[in-house]
């Protein structure tokens, strides 16, 4: 029987973006199952035009002797002239579309003539409430919509009034990350020098007893200022020998206009202490040497869809200090009366951000890998595309109070903190390995095959 064909519409998979990398997993982690086209997008992408062949490429790294990829680089995300060229071309059995709806306007205008032969995909996440009306064509437009993380499906449930979603066509399906890539280091393995190699470079090697890391971009919602003085003010908690020894590590661009200029910030308000700049892009296993060198990773973002960073950390053992906001709370392993919480409770539940409500609930616990910092403010914040969504923002200082709570932590503890966050990560509760990833997307997307019914040519409206 032959493969299904799906046309990918994101990130272009070889490009190092968040949406790149996860798409690259699944792609990858599903060509037994599945070929692939993809329409790679990217700012001036440099071989937009070209038809660029990976068949070879795939079958060596994933052993899938028939193997097929092919991506068309393109400048942006598309249009409908190239697309219907595309697809005129590769007949594919199906759209899958990720990232921001808001790119996919020319799609959503074109879902009519789509859908009448083959159905379109979403791999959706949304970052917070209040449910988001203004997506609700988007969500119709959709035949299977697959939510990154469990507040996602609320929300999505909660929009989609004129269409509501059913149980296979609105389903839970997180990010996945490798665990082939990802993963402790122990004394004996080959990383072990590299690690040693990193510590020189960063010149941490013997001076430092503790690492604080973080891993985001250099853009406001994620406040990487905040991060700097979270730092300081946990640094300020200790004896000057102490604080000598302690370092923060920002593996980002250090200056970007859509962010700070974060060398100044760290010169100013923590000149006393050690912050270290990681700006070069590295290999996977340069990254999980970084996550291994660390004690704690943070995420201190006040809207985040998933938080991938945390989601690798916990994947190499060391665990991780996070806003409870969007995404990031499926990390947390949050447990009601100790039962993990389920996607399906979180339409009542809606997000666990409200302080007030949650921070002191005598039945809410979470995974010992964690220290969960609830938002002090919760502010609407809005533009003309997405006129409203919350804006959860933590108080640095809370966040110095669980750095500190690491550090006064026992090493061994810590690291046993750590590595009940991998078995987390890998376990079928949280599903957020790449394998398991890959597998959801095959059980999500057949299921759909079966039960999806074309559009009618036409439709009709009461006047």
């Amino acid at each position: 029987m032959a493969k299904k064909k799906i046309l990918l519409l994101s990130d272009d998979l070889r490009m190092s973006s968040g949406v790149g990398t996860m798409s690259k997993e699944f792609v990858m982690g599903t060509l037994k199952q599945y070929d692939w086209v993809q329409l790679g997008g990217a700012i001036k992408h440099p071989e937009t035009g070209k038809v660029v062949n990976m068949d070879a490429v795939c079958a060596e790294q994933t052993g899938v002797e028939d193997a097929k990829l092919t991506i068309y680089p393109i400048d942006g995300y598309g249009n409908q002239e190239v697309v219907r060229e595309i697809m005129s071309r590769e007949k594919p059995d199906a759209i899958l579309h990720y990232t921001d709806p808001r790119f996919w306007g020319w799609l959503y205008e074109m879902e009519h003539e789509i859908r009448q032969n083959i159905p379109i995909f979403y791999y959706n996440i949304w970052d917070d409430w209040p449910a988001p009306q203004y997506n609700e064509f988007f969500y119709e437009c959709s035949d299977l919509i697959m939510n990154i993380s469990k507040q996602t499906v609320a929300i999505v449930k909660e929009v989609a009034k004129q269409k509501p979603r059913t149980d296979w066509d609105c389903t839970y399906l997180p990010h996945g990350v490798s665990d082939t890539f990802f993963k402790p280091v122990s004394p004996f393995d080959d990383d072990q020098k590299l690690m040693t190699e990193m510590r020189r470079q960063l010149e941490i090697d013997n001076k430092v007893d503790f690492v604080v890391f973080y891993n985001n971009r250099n853009i406001r919602r994620k406040n990487p200022g905040d991060v700097v003085l979270a730092f300081k003010t946990f640094c300020d908690m200790l004896p000057k020998e102490e604080a000598d020894k302690c370092a923060l590590i920002m593996h980002t661009q250090p200056t970007d206009n859509n962010g700070t200029d974060l060398p100044v910030v760290a010169n100013v308000l923590a000149p006393d202490y050690r912050v270290y700049f990681s700006d070069k892009k590295v290999e996977p296993n340069q990254l999980n040497c970084l996550y291994n060198i660390a004690d704690v990773t943070l995420n201190m973002a006040s809207n985040e869809g998933f938080g991938l960073g945390t989601c690798e950390s916990l994947m190499a053992g060391t665990p991780i200090i996070v806003n409870v906001t969007g995404g990031l709370q499926d990390q947390v392993g949050f447990k009601l009366n100790g039962k993990h919480v389920t996607h399906e409770q979180y339409t009542e539940i809606q997000s666990f951000h409200d302080d007030r409500k949650w921070k002191d609930h005598p039945d809410l616990t979470w995974g010992e890998w964690c220290k969960p910092v609830w938002p002090s403010n919760r502010s609407l914040a809005g533009s003309i595309p997405t006129p409203y969504i919350f804006d959860d923002r933590c108080r640095f200082d809370d966040v110095a109070d669980a750095i500190k709570e690491w550090y006064d932590m026992d090493k061994d503890k810590r690291e046993e903190c750590g590595k009940l966050g991998h078995e987390f990560v890998m376990s079928d509760d949280a599903m957020m390995s790449s394998t398991a990833m890959s597998q959801n997307f095959i059980d999500h997307m057949d299921t759909a095959f079966d039960k999806w019914k074309p559009r009618k040519r036409y439709t009709m409206f009461k006047a």
